[in-house]
């Protein structure tokens, strides 16, 4: 976990790219010294940067679309994004490129395209028969503002009603504006002498093409004649209109109204509604009208051929229902069901059987678009059930405070996680399937598993399994379970150092073989748990209580007040384990009153249940000292072959043995350097400094640079006891400043010092002003002895430097291979062991991949080192450097990475300026370097990561992860993996109509649009009132480049052209997906002409 300066970070956005660019050059190779030259196999044409996928829930929703032939689910955003769903796996991710608002969307239904409506009054034509949808038209209204949009099923004109009042009419096939135009002052009575608003609502009669009902704001609806070009019947209702629905009869509607109710007019009688309802309002006795509700923002009329329709709407609760959750209101006959949701509903449809809006509906589902969560309610089921949701979008249950990504992990860690999670599962679901079920799932190319672990501010832990693009939750721990939790506010122990979200995860270590996890949390708290298929019940939990001090000698000593003693530190002198504590110290004030020896939280002393799964081995905390609060923690490092944990805040360090459940290592930072200290510091006694204590670990929100509002810090106030919460950030504070933390920790086996003639277990520490120091680690041997003598570490003397804090380290080989550290293979500890099972692990060592002591000596091993500033490559054990690399000048690195990558390995950095560059090992030559994104904000900088096989992710917003690659291969083989959203489907056919319904007129009256709104009858539209925009995926474009609308595929072909290989195969793909984008268009046309030419009789 690191702490960032504000300052370094606004400094690396300002920093300009070109002045890395050419620092890049500066490769040095230090002269005198050759190295033996190891052949390195990654070029520059190994590497290219394309975004994969994105998971999660669709940020700050705005609307919502659903094509019931396709079974396709479209959410649009604030932030101009397009998020389509069809069945679970089958995602899609697309962004309006002026990033406005989306205020509508429009399936084109069964026909593979989207219109969507934004905010800056633009109509867009999606073409969804691609696996990367585009944009084919685009069409911009410059005089008016949208407000509402209607496609008739198998219509090619689409109704746009705007802020005037008007109507304009859309020919969806070409994108231009028909020349008949509804004007507000036709539709509404001469008499009216006020303007009667926008248009909220456009619908055709279902059982007449040629009556357009157009409801305005105000309150008044008007039902148009479109042959005609004159009002039918006006409606008038002295409350403002939220919506309108028919029935499929099309003789009556039903409005929303801004008072909470319900108004149902005959079409026929214009005078006044037949039946108004006020679902939510209270009805007084003495036939007054009930008391007004808030407003009913939507509703849905839906008829059944067996029983009562179903009116669906959300809001209209009455206004004393204070702190009541929002809801939606389902009516079936006598019975009314309110069902509270747990968020705001932003949208709702219902899924009926039907696109035909003139048929029985047969409505079996609602989907509700929530603020934070997607929704589907089975109307077929007594108590309205929910289904249960198959899609990735409980990323931000609880806010993502940190994450990890793993590729290519051990095969059967997939399988152990989901049967343990299996049992995790609610219960209470539907009983069917999932029924957004569109589209197919694409070809996955990749094989291996990849997991990504998220850490929540609730202190929970998930575990995603991300193979092969897709996302699945696999299995979830609550590492909180372990602390008594506070039943109040004012229960709360007054040792708390951060406002709220004390169990919030801040740095994750996990080791895939060995399943060991370990969480260091926001309240200076570290918990090692370990792997088990099995439920345990825990007496006792394990824990240690641990004294970290800051010393430095200083005149600032607070007047008047002793200092408190020394406590020895335990170091290379004295490595004798501390006796565990098995309850918390009681110990709460030293003796002036200050607090002193509590930590933050309160370990369970009642007996834990662990269900099968992440198990407590052992719970660490830090300790208030001398009333100053432990500081946060900043890096951990967890190894099961040594059977050791370390982390380290700007304090020091400190070293478990969580076998033993002993101390091994308390040193503050100066004291690892010994004699060495190159900034002569000296030890002085605790200072009561005023830092506050949570900068950092916040909910990582929407466009906070700095994380104010949920990291407040207390100061203790000594007079009163009582806190004080201080509002600046520990970043930015100048003691801190000056304090060295520990940002790095790596556990290996390798040569500690020059000397050394054989590799040995040590801990490779780096520090925030560039330091790298080595601990050595002597084990004992395996088997009962490892429990029963102690693990002794001591300070080697080795001392490195580099410019900046340290980020990451690794080792290779002589080869240039990485030497992967120690690990202990998986194992069921909660199974009674048989004898000789038991003889077989007193000889059983720990599986250690590095070289072993039989191997040649004079094999040396390279160190690779990466800091914010340079990485270097150090030989050992002679620890001279072999090859350096300055990364950034100007700028500094957030994250670096050491991965694998088409058999070999690499060094990938994301910089605070944007860039993501890799570098060969060991030469560390520059292989990529790409501006990607800025760092606009803190959750990209906490939450950014590389992993194997040209994979990285990061948080792109609250809800939703990015994921990337910067593999030229994976960026080739994308299209193949993509899924596809639009499948061949045959429409159903339209409803039967009688022979005498017909004849005497009483079933669905048709309308030759094409004669009423082409421009031979009703002229051209101004041109001044909307422009035309084509689009990047038209069929000139798709012609015009001959690679298809995927810019990454575009730029592959390139590659490959230069490199002349696989051309045959991309032609045959450009091909298919050209005549793909021509048929759409030829498609459509036949549509048109089979309506148009049709008699009333022959539908």
């Amino acid at each position: 976990m690191r702490k960032f300066n504000i300052r370094k970070v606004l400094d690396g956005l300002t920093a300009g790219s070109s002045s890395a660019s050419q620092q890049q050059q500066q490769q040095q190779h230090p002269p005198g010294n050759r190295e033996p030259e190891i052949q390195e196999t990654l070029q520059s044409e190994h590497f290219q940067l394309c975004k994969t996928v994105r998971h999660g829930f669709p940020y700050q929703p705005s609307a919502l679309a659903f094509d019931p032939v396709q079974k396709i689910l479209a959410v649009g955003t604030q932030t101009g994004a397009l998020r389509l769903f069809g069945r679970p796996g089958v995602e899609c991710y697309c962004q309006h490129d002026s990033g406005a608002a989306v205020i509508q969307l429009q399936f084109l239904i069964n026909e593979g395209a989207l219109v969507s409506a934004l905010a800056d009054d633009t109509l867009h034509l999606w073409n969804l028969r691609q696996k990367r949808p585009a944009i084919l038209h685009s069409l911009k209204f410059c005089r008016e503002r949208v407000t509402f949009c209607h496609l008739p099923f198998q219509s090619k004109w689409l109704y746009v009603g705007t802020e005037r009042g008007n109507i304009h009419i859309v020919n969806v096939e070409s994108f231009t504006l028909s020349g008949y135009v509804i004007m507000w002052n036709k539709a509404i009575e001469l008499s009216s002498k006020s303007h009667p608003g926008p248009v909220v609502h456009i619908s055709d009669n279902p059982m007449d093409e040629g009556k357009l009902l157009i409801g305005f704001e105000s309150g008044t609806v008007v039902l148009w004649d479109l042959k005609s070009k004159k009002a039918d019947y006006r409606y008038t209702y002295d409350e403002a209109i939220h919506s309108v629905a028919w029935h499929h009869e099309g003789k009556q509607f039903i409005c929303s109204h801004s008072d909470g109710t319900l108004t149902i007019w005959n079409v026929r009688s214009p005078a006044k509604p037949v039946q108004t309802i006020t679902p939510h309002g209270k009805q007084l006795k003495d036939g007054k009208k009930p008391e007004p509700c808030k407003p009913i923002l939507k509703v849905e009329f839906k008829t059944t051929r067996s029983g009562e329709p179903f009116i669906i709407l959300s809001g209209g609760l009455s206004y004393d229902t204070v702190g009541r959750r929002p809801c939606l209101t389902v009516m079936h006959g006598k019975s009314t069901a309110v069902l509270e949701m747990d968020y705001s509903i932003v949208d709702f449809l219902t899924l009926c059987e039907t696109p035909y809006p003139n048929d029985f509906q047969e409505p079996y589902a609602v989907v509700v678009l929530l603020e934070k969560d997607l929704v589907l309610i089975d109307l077929a089921q007594n108590g309205y059930p929910i289904f249960e949701n198959p899609y990735p979008l409980s990323i931000h249950e609880s806010p993502v405070t940190c994450c990890e990504y793993f590729a290519d992990c051990p095969v059967d860690l997939i399988p152990a996680l989901y049967s343990v999670g299996a049992r995790q599962k609610r219960q209470g679901y539907s009983k069917k399937e999932w029924p957004i079920n569109g589209g197919n799932w694409g070809l996955g190319a990749q094989s291996y598993p990849e997991i990504i672990i998220t850490g929540h501010a609730d202190g929970s832990v998930k575990f995603w399994d991300a193979s092969a693009i897709t996302l699945q939750v696999l299995y979830k721990l609550k590492t909180s379970k372990v602390f008594e939790k506070s039943r109040n506010k004012d229960d709360r122990p007054n040792t708390d150092i951060v406002d709220e979200d004390p169990y919030a995860i801040q740095i994750i270590s996990w080791c895939p073989e060995s399943r060991m996890l370990c969480i260091a949390g926001v309240s200076a708290h570290v918990i090692i748990y370990r792997f088990s298929k099995q439920e345990v019940i825990t007496e006792v939990i394990p824990m240690l209580e641990v004294r970290l001090l800051y010393e430095i000698n200083d005149v600032e000593t607070p007047e008047g007040e002793q200092p408190p003693p020394l406590p020895t530190p335990v170091g290379g002198s004295n490595p004798q384990p501390i006796p565990p504590q098995s309850h918390p110290s009681t110990s709460s004030s030293s003796s002036d009153g200050l607090r002193d020896n509590v930590p933050c939280l309160k370990v369970k002393n009642s007996p834990l249940k662990q269900s099968p799964g992440y198990q407590t081995e052992l719970v660490i905390q830090l300790v208030w000292v001398g009333g100053e609060p432990p500081q946060q923690i900043t890096s951990l490092a967890v190894n099961s072959s040594y059977g050791l944990v370390v982390f380290g805040n700007c304090n020091g360090i400190a070293m478990v043995d969580y076998l033993q459940k002993a101390v091994l290592l308390n040193l503050g930072t100066i004291e690892l350097y010994g004699s060495n200290d190159p900034y002569r510091r000296e030890p002085r006694s605790p200072r009561k400094s005023r830092q506050p204590s949570g900068a950092g670990l916040c909910d990582i929100s929407e466009g906070t640079v700095v994380p104010e509002d949920r990291c407040k810090s207390p100061t203790s106030d000594v007079k009163d006891n009582s806190f004080s919460r201080s509002r600046s950030s520990s970043v930015t504070s100048i003691d801190k400043e000056s304090r060295e933390a520990i940002s790095a920790l790596h556990f290996c086996e390798t040569f500690t010092r020059k000397t050394d003639s054989s590799p040995s277990p040590c801990l490779w520490v780096g520090t925030t002003l560039g330091t790298v120091l080595v601990i050595a680690l002597n084990l004992p041997p395996g088997g009962e002895q490892r429990l029963l003598q102690p693990v002794i570490v001591s300070p080697s003397g080795t001392i490195l430097r580099l410019k900046g804090a340290i980020l990451r380290m690794a080792f290779l080989d002589t080869t240039g291979c990485l030497i992967p550290p120690a690990y202990e293979p998986w194992r069921e500890h909660n199974v009674p062991e048989e004898k000789d099972e038991k003889e077989k692990l007193k000889k059983r060592r720990p599986v250690s991949v590095s070289p072993s002591s039989s191997q040649e000596i004079s094999e040396n091993q390279y160190a690779v080192i990466c800091s914010e500033k340079q990485a270097k490559v150090i030989s050992l054990p002679t620890q001279n450097c072999a090859y350096k690399q300055n990364i950034t000048e100007t700028s500094f690195v957030l994250r670096g990475d050491i991965v694998a990558l088409s058999n070999s390995i690499c060094l990938a950095c994301f910089c605070a300026n944007g860039h993501i560059m890799t570098f060969s090992l060991p030469s560390l030559r520059p292989l990529l370097d790409v501006y990607y994104l800025p760092l606009t904000n803190m959750r990209i900088a906490r939450t950014f990561c590389f992993t194997n096989n040209g994979q990285a992710l990061y948080l792109v917003s609250p809800t939703e992860i990015q994921r990337l690659t910067y593999s030229q291969e994976t960026c080739e083989n994308l299209q193949e993996m993509l899924g596809e959203l639009f499948t061949p489907v045959e429409t159903p056919e339209a409803p039967n109509r009688g022979f005498f319904k017909g004849l005497f007129g009483g079933g669905a009256q048709s309308l030759d649009r094409e004669e009423l709104f082409g421009e031979s009858s009703s002229g051209k539209a101004s041109r001044s009132l909307a422009q035309h925009i084509p689009g990047p995926g038209g069929i000139e474009g798709v012609k015009g480049a001959a690679s298809g609308v995927v810019g990454e595929l575009a730029r592959a072909r390139l590659a490959l052209d230069e490199r002349g290989q696989k051309l045959g195969d991309l032609e045959e793909r450009t091909a298919a997906m050209l005549s793909s984008a021509e048929s759409f268009s030829k498609h459509a046309h036949e549509i048109m002409l089979k309506y148009k030419d049709k008699k009333w009789y022959q539908f």
